[in-house]
């Protein structure tokens, strides 16, 4: 299959704002060249030995993402015009151009393979692609494969490793954790490797579902054993749904969406939770803080962290 490639140009400043758009669009996966140096706590968590020399850092990055033939090119970039002048108003933009190109499925799979490195989410969290064997782990690492053959997010988002820290933080072996927009199941999957004693993983789309299993397979995770499973249904619109995956039974509900999605999920997800169960939401751009904590605080939730990195931010809120 041909892919149209769209490559933007614009700053490192606007990077993180125009990545959340072009998600909220529903375009998954985008590619970020710029010339900014690794700190010296990235290099230590990359297993990595040699990094490439980068030119200097002239504060402008070029974002790709990718779309399939038949797709409707015009449509997308008027979409996204329109989506950085109102990015505009907070941060400078540089030049705004997209160019168009054409690749290939094979060059979009070994474009992946390039880039993508394992790492470490904290001290013992290790996030590798299953081709690369790592030679040096302690006994405490908890290793998450992934294969870029299957749709599978990678961990290294800024929303997706807030999750990741706070579950490690509040599972616990006879924890119950309910992940609600499982997507490809990483966040259930870690879950799982913490130990928790049940798992259940719930997405509208049927096809993150299947990815999901898939991904547990690849990580060693048994579902037939009915302690990690993964459902197709809209736990925020559907009553039933929330019914049929238990009324205050989670000790720990974690969902890495957006700020629109969280709000309206917090208006029911206190159905599902045991009370003082643990809400973990991420995938908030700044700009979004205020109304999901109005949205928390409504509904009977206590906020006890408020995590950021980035511009992202992460509340762990308790049921009350």
């Amino acid at each position: 299959m041909k892919w149209t490639k769209l490559t933007l140009t614009t700053t490192t400043d606007a990077v993180d704002l125009v990545s959340h758009m072009l998600h909220e669009m529903g375009i998954e996966g985008v590619e970020i060249h710029d010339n900014v140096p690794l700190s010296e706590v990235d290099k230590q968590k990359l297993f990595v030995d040699i990094l490439p020399e980068l030119a200097e850092d002239d504060g402008t990055a070029k974002i790709s993402f990718y779309l399939e033939g038949d797709s409707d090119i015009d449509d997308t970039i008027n979409k996204v015009q329109t989506g950085l002048k109102e990015i505009g108003r907070f941060v400078p933009l540089g030049s705004g151009q997209i160019s168009i190109d054409e690749t290939e499925d094979e060059d979009w799979l070994n474009n992946w393979k390039q880039f993508f490195k394992p790492f470490r989410i904290d001290d013992d969290i290790i996030i590798k692609p299953t081709w690369v064997d790592l030679e040096e782990l302690r006994d405490q690492d908890i290793v998450i494969e992934i294969d870029p053959g299957i749709s599978f997010g990678t961990g290294s988002h800024e929303t997706t490793k807030l999750c990741i820290i706070a579950l490690k933080k509040y599972v616990k072996a006879d924890s119950v954790v309910l992940d609600a927009g499982c997507g490809s199941g990483i966040l259930s999957i870690i879950a799982k490797k913490l130990s928790a004693h049940e798992v259940l993983g719930i997405d509208i789309d049927p096809m993150a579902v299947e990815t999901a299993m898939e991904n547990a397979k690849v990580n060693g995770l048994n579902i037939s054993e009915g302690n990690l499973d993964f459902i197709h249904g809209n736990i925020i619109e559907d009553g039933g749904v929330r019914e049929n995956v238990g009324q205050g039974k989670y000790d720990i509900v974690v969902a890495n969406i957006l700020a629109d999605v969280i709000i309206p999920l917090s208006d029911v997800i206190g159905e599902n939770l045991k009370s003082g169960g643990i809400f973990i939401v991420s995938g908030i751009i700044n700009t979004k803080e205020e109304e999901v904590r109005r949205a928390l605080l409504k509904n009977n939730f206590d906020i006890i962290e408020v995590n950021k990195m980035g511009d992202w931010v992460s509340f762990v809120a308790q049921h009350l």
